[in-house]
């Protein structure tokens, strides 16, 4: 399946790969990742927005600073002004875990985001995070970098409770702990525990117009998204704000909380198989994820298909958009 051609940050203002499906669709996602926009999560993410029928432009940080720090969010403005030029009518983005993040801080600042789909996301300004081999790490923070950035200022962040090579030294020590291939939910809990959240590094998803869709695992291990979604859903019933909104939180689906059609692209062979070893919390409860993820799916299916014909109520309180699974 053609996944169209790179865009360079020079050429259109963002680093970034677009999918049209044909010239008769006019609503188009922004799916944001952090690995890269011409990596195979990133094709693979496409080829599920076609499959959905919609047109959908993957935006990354650019290939040569992996990971995700300093990101501009300009750049998702950018991407909201090429696909209007494309002729599309209707813009929504997509964020998974880390981008999560970057998908709703772009659609608090950006009103002509109309759908937000947020799977796993935390609900304030991480720290900046470098995925570079340094001193045989896997990852490291920045040095007090914030991961986003607007109108060339840095966002309010929370800090990571640990320093390099501190901070990967504790990642895999909690992962051998759980008995996972990764985990790093003590590290955000720390976290927060030596820098309780302010205000200021909140994302103001009040601000976020049109619809929201999140979902989390109660399993997660990479942090804790599903106090990360209660604290949204807090946040909008006491705020006054510009849209409605989804939660679904689950009890089994690890940090993989993504659409079953877009997780098949990923890994086309052996998801089921695959999950356990990666996420202890998975044995045994293969199927449960699977469920999951198919919710997901056909969750996602609706809400997108809605959306794109104009009966997605995006006016508070006219329907049952507010609710948990």
């Amino acid at each position: 399946m053609n996944v169209g051609k790179l865009t360079n940050l020079e050429e259109k203002g963002f680093y970034g790969r677009y999918a049209p499906v044909n010239s008769g669709v006019h609503s188009a996602l922004i799916i944001c990742v952090d690995d890269d926009a011409n990596g195979f999560l990133a094709k693979g993410a496409l080829k599920w927005a076609k499959e959905m029928g919609v047109n959908a432009l993957a935006v990354s940080p650019k290939k040569e600073e992996p990971g995700f720090h300093s990101y501009p969010l300009e750049e998702v403005e950018n991407a909201v002004k090429y696909l209007k030029a494309q002729g599309n009518q209707k813009i929504g983005i997509v964020g998974l875990s880390a981008p999560g993040m970057a998908a709703l801080a772009a659609a608090s600042l950006l009103p002509d985001i109309t759908l937000t789909i947020a799977l796993t996301p935390p609900d304030f300004v991480m720290e900046g995070y470098y995925t570079v081999k340094l001193d045989g790490t896997g990852e490291h923070p920045g040095n007090y970098e914030s991961s986003l950035t607007w109108r060339e200022k840095p966002l309010p962040f929370l800090p990571y409770a640990y320093r390099h090579p501190e901070y990967w030294q504790k990642h895999v020590e909690e992962s051998k702990r759980r008995g996972d291939l990764t985990a790093a939910r003590d590290l955000f809990d720390e976290s927060e525990r030596r820098h309780p959240l302010q205000e200021e590094e909140k994302i103001k998803i009040e601000n976020i117009h049109g619809h929201i869709y999140l979902a989390a695992a109660e399993d997660d291990v990479l942090w804790d998204s599903c106090k990360f979604i209660r604290r949204m859903l807090k946040r909008l019933e006491e705020l006054p704000h510009c849209c409605t909104y989804e939660a679904h939180l689950y009890e089994h689906g690890t940090h993989f909380v993504f659409p079953e059609g877009m997780i098949r692209k990923f890994i086309p062979f052996g998801i089921d198989v695959l999950l356990p070893l990666v996420f202890k919390e998975a044995k045994g409860h293969t199927k449960e994820c699977r469920e999951t993820r198919e919710d997901i799916q056909s969750g996602l299916m609706e809400v997108i298909r809605k959306w794109q014909n104009g009966s997605l109520n995006t006016k508070k309180g006219e329907d049952e958009n507010e609710r948990i699974v």
